[in-house]
């Protein structure tokens, strides 16, 4: 009997669990310096005054930074909140610039090589980033994040690819979900991580970096081991599954022409997918790349404490997620309410939610452990955002899904880049009235992107996505120019 024949594990779940421990370690290397740089900087003043929006601090009743600068004679850095901004921003210079390109490389090489280099690739740049600190402090910091932003840019239009190959319509919001949750948990794991290396480490936060990247090649290596882009490729899969999966997957083909981009920049549900990604994500990433200083620098809670603290969202956020994927399977597979329906229901909760709850966490006050509950709301109610808008390119066009999704993650990540930057500008003084400007901010891009996409967002699968729409076009097209010619009499 054959390998194939006697492993009777879907090999299909097993590229859903590479996707997500993928995507988990790039984002735990991607939030990792959050956490760190509240270790790397010296404080704005050495004594907390006590004033209205600046709170008191959680140190065991201290008033002081003392207790923790220099607790191992590591070096720190006298950066500004604005250079502070640049750095938390810069990775994302970078991730905008690929996010296309990885859609159009996973197409035509496939999503294994694509998410396995932008794995290593990540790897390396984290493992010296201590190293380059040293050598050129902040301007090397901030242009080794541009880098490392360029190689992680090209992973979700890979793992879009994968899915489209791989997951059939009915299991679609299940193993997105299941995958798109390496976000939040790989969030948990940097943050939980940071928190304990940098408390405890005699070598301080340079350690952050070096178990980040030595993890990071570690996952490299599974997905060079066991990743396969197609089916067909895998040796591994048994002949029920891949007969189960050429049935399923019918909108998906093989040998495809190029990409029909007219017919994609023309099209009203993918601008619609656009928008609501970039509201959607400007809050994200708000919230991910400076959700530490704002607890560490307004908050005043500990290094470990903030690490711990910061992450109970993320982990709401996953198993939100993961409950409302299955209920969306069901209510699909059961045709209780259409795609698009869900995928709008999704979208809304995803917004209107932490738009509404982080808002109100910026009028908690200095009442750190409510604001931490408030924030928990949100991020629970954003889960619903990956059986929603994280798939959405998926639906519209199996074929293109990460062409798509480059194109829509590669303009979303605007926010992501602009947030940190902004968060700097406005928060120079760290005082939560300022945080308030931020939050309402946020506020606004949820609810205007989301109101777009309910009027043009769509789960359609759109009619550019059949390969043969461009002969089919230019046939149509061709007997229009000859009926032009025609007697009025002989066109009907």
């Amino acid at each position: 009997m054959s390998l194939k024949n006697c492993l009777k594990i879907p090999q299909r779940w097993i590229i859903v669990i590479l996707g997500f421990v993928g995507l988990f370690n790039e984002y735990a290397m991607r939030i990792c310096l959050s956490i760190a740089i509240t270790e790397m900087t010296l404080p704005p003043n050495d004594t907390i005054i006590v004033t209205d929006g600046i709170c008191s601090g959680h140190y065991d009743g201290n008033t002081t930074y003392s207790v923790h600068v220099n607790r191992f004679n590591i070096t720190k850095y006298d950066w500004s909140e604005h250079t502070q901004g640049l750095i938390l921003s810069s990775f994302y210079w970078g991730y905008i610039f690929t996010n296309l390109l990885g859609g159009i490389i996973s197409q035509k090489f496939g999503g294994k090589h694509t998410l396995g280099l932008s794995i290593l690739f990540t790897s390396l740049f984290t493992l010296i980033t201590p190293t380059s600190i040293y050598w050129g402090s902040s301007t090397a910091l901030i242009v080794l994040r541009l880098v490392m932003g360029l190689g992680e840019g090209t992973a979700y239009p890979a793992l879009n690819d994968l899915l489209a190959h791989w997951i059939p319509e009915n299991e679609r919001s299940k193993a997105g979900s299941m995958v798109f949750s390496g976000a939040p948990l790989g969030t948990i794991f940097g943050m939980l991580g940071s928190g304990v290396i940098l408390q405890n480490s005699q070598n301080g936060w340079p350690m952050v970096f070096y178990f980040y990247g030595t993890v990071g090649l570690a996952s490299f290596l599974l997905n060079a081991a066991f990743c396969y882009s197609k089916p067909s490729d895998n040796p591994f899969i048994t002949e029920e599954e891949l007969s189960y999966l050429k049935r399923k997957l019918k909108n998906k083909h093989s040998n495809l022409p190029s990409t029909p981009w007219r017919c994609i920049l023309k099209s009203p549900p993918v601008w619609a997918l656009i928008v609501v990604s970039v509201g959607n994500a400007w809050g994200f990433l708000t919230i991910i790349s400076d959700m530490p200083k704002y607890m560490s620098s307004v908050l005043k809670f500990s290094v470990q404490d903030n690490g711990y603290l910061s992450s109970i969202p993320y982990l709401s956020m996953w198993i939100g997620s993961t409950v409302t994927c299955w209920i969306a399977d069901k209510v699909i597979t059961k045709q209780i309410v259409s795609i698009t329906g869900v995928r709008k229901i999704g979208c809304t909760i995803a917004s209107l939610g932490p738009a509404i709850f982080l808002v109100a966490a910026s009028y908690a006050g200095c009442d750190g452990f409510l604001a931490i509950t408030l924030l928990t709301l949100g991020l629970t109610l954003m889960g619903c955002a990956f059986f929603s808008l994280v798939i959405n390119a998926l639906d519209l066009s199996p074929n293109y899904a990460s062409s798509i999704m480059g194109l829509v993650n590669g303009i979303s990540v605007i926010g992501g880049m602009l947030s940190p930057y902004i968060v700097g500008v406005i928060t120079p003084n760290q005082t939560i009235s300022e945080w308030r400007i931020v939050f309402w901010i946020v506020f606004a891009l949820f609810i205007t992107s989301n109101f777009v996409y309910l009027i043009y967002g769509s789960a359609d699968v759109q009619e550019w996505n059949n390969p043969n729409f461009k002969n089919q076009k230019i046939l149509t097209d061709e007997d229009n120019v000859a009926e032009s010619f025609l007697p009025v009499n002989e066109k009907f």
